[in-house]
């Protein structure tokens, strides 16, 4: 630590790191959540990581990782980007009046004028922190503009944690124990019958959708999006596109929805690559009327707010992300690389009986594994599954890591299907990388032995144990 002019001792971070750093794990274990340590010592994943850029990380051996994960979508540019490390640095350095609640800065104005250029049938913006946020105030505005109480929500869907998104997750884990939550209905997307069930009893403010799912990666059927559309506006009721994973050029377009000609969500949600891995930041664009009726008068001015909501890092981390991916096309980055890694992989469907399917649009892939044909592989799928379903696919995940220093996950609990969703900058020698050593983990499991399958006996042993 340093000494500074009053006597005291200062911050010193490369300092208190330098000191601390090694402490990292039993840190959270003491302070933080418990579990997490110990599901990463597991798994096999309990590494010291150091520095990190682009698409790559490295270990405290200096080791090379490629990061097919991308903070679960956050890191869309990879991690610190030069142009976005200048705008933070640029905007701290200006000193701005920041967050006076009182005045108009213009950062909040010129990221909304720009997420609205790519959004040409919406008008205004509300910025928070976080997806969770984004959803939850368009659950707000879509329930107050509609003057109705109920949301529909698609089977499998997650839209956030916080109380009002996790009445709309469609996963029963994550709901467990959380109970009562808001009187929100689920039904299977794709569904138009059950969607106009639901709608003709008069009390659906909307329904919320991602255009592709992002446990499992499964992409709303051809034609469902603009339909739903039709029978919701024709009961005068909103669709919201949770594009929090998928928005920002995730799926080849700037958001997932704009795949089916005709769609134009009332309310479109975005957080993570907005934040350019910085700064937490979430945003709800929605149509005008909308924004008229909630904010219907001078005493209604912050009737809907967040503290840190439209904070100057946060706004300038927005700009340079989106000035960033215009000047480097990034979304055709993201559509061209994802056919070439999508192309590659779903070659080796023919080749290898364990994996069933490979699917998905730009870099969100879904890579599905299923029940095998031979006798031998089949008792040992078998043994897996009775143990606990989900893993077989965290099998490969821990290889893909420990062996070929790629990090991946499962896609959601209880599948089997490993989701990439890694930085939109990947190029053709991480396709490469990636497809070289996914097929020696195939290899590996098809050959019904080895290291592999010993790891898996622990895996079952741990499932079993915690039942």
């Amino acid at each position: 630590m340093t000494s500074e002019p009053g006597g005291g001792k200062g911050f010193d971070l490369a300092a208190l790191l330098a000191e601390r750093g090694g402490e990292r794990y039993e840190l959270h274990a003491r302070h933080l959540n418990h579990q997490l340590p110990r599901m990463l010592r597991t798994i096999g994943f309990d590494k010291v990581y150091v520095r990190a850029e682009g698409a790559h990380f490295w270990d405290d051996e200096g080791n090379d990782y490629l990061d097919m994960l991308a903070g679960f979508g956050v890191m869309g540019l990879g991690r610190h980007h030069p142009v976005v490390r200048r705008a933070l640095h640029d905007v701290l350095d200006a000193q701005l009046a920041d967050l006076t609640r009182f005045d108009c800065q213009p950062l909040p104005g010129l990221l909304a004028e720009k997420l609205l250029g790519h959004s040409p049938h919406l008008d205004r913006v509300f910025f928070g922190n976080s997806g969770t946020e984004a959803v939850e105030t368009a659950l707000k505005f879509a329930r107050y503009a509609t003057g109705r109480p109920r949301v529909l929500y698609c089977d499998h869907a997650f839209h956030g944690l916080t109380t009002g998104s996790l009445s709309v997750n469609g996963e029963g884990g994550f709901r467990e124990g959380f109970a009562p939550l808001l009187p929100d209905t689920k039904i299977a997307m794709g569904d138009l019958d059950a969607l106009e069930a639901e709608l003709r009893r008069g009390d659906v403010a909307a329904l919320i959708v991602e255009p592709v799912q992002g446990k499992g990666v499964l992409a709303a059927p051809p034609g469902y999006l603009r339909a739903a559309q039709e029978l919701l506006h024709r009961h005068k009721a909103l669709l919201i596109a949770d594009e929090v994973q998928t928005g920002l050029g995730r799926t080849g377009d700037f958001y997932a929805y704009q795949h089916e000609p005709g769609v134009e969500p009332d309310l479109v949600c975005v957080a993570k690559a907005l934040s350019g891995g910085y700064v937490p930041v979430g945003a709800t664009l929605g149509k005008d009327w909308i924004f008229q009726k909630v904010y219907s008068s001078m005493d209604r001015v912050l009737v809907h707010s967040a503290s840190f909501g439209s904070n100057a890092q946060a706004m300038a981390a927005g700009l340079a992300v989106l000035a960033v991916m215009e000047d480097e096309q990034v979304v055709a980055n993201a559509r061209a690389t994802g056919d070439l890694l999508r192309g590659r992989l779903a070659a080796l469907v023919d080749e290898y009986e364990l994996l069933h399917e490979v699917r998905g649009r730009g870099l969100m892939i879904g890579i599905e594994f299923g029940r095998p044909s031979s006798l031998g592989l089949r008792s040992r799928w078998a043994v897996l599954q009775a143990a606990r379903k989900g893993l077989f696919a965290q099998m490969v995940v821990a290889p893909l890591l420990n062996r070929h220093r790629i990090l991946t996950q499962v896609s959601g609990d209880h599948l089997e299907v490993i989701k990439l969703i890694p930085p939109l900058i990947l190029d053709e020698a991480d396709v490469y990388r990636f497809v070289g050593a996914f097929r020696e983990v195939m290899d590996e499991a098809h050959g019904g032995g080895g290291l592999m399958w010993d790891f898996g006996r622990t895996l079952v042993k741990q499932a079993v144990g915690n039942r």
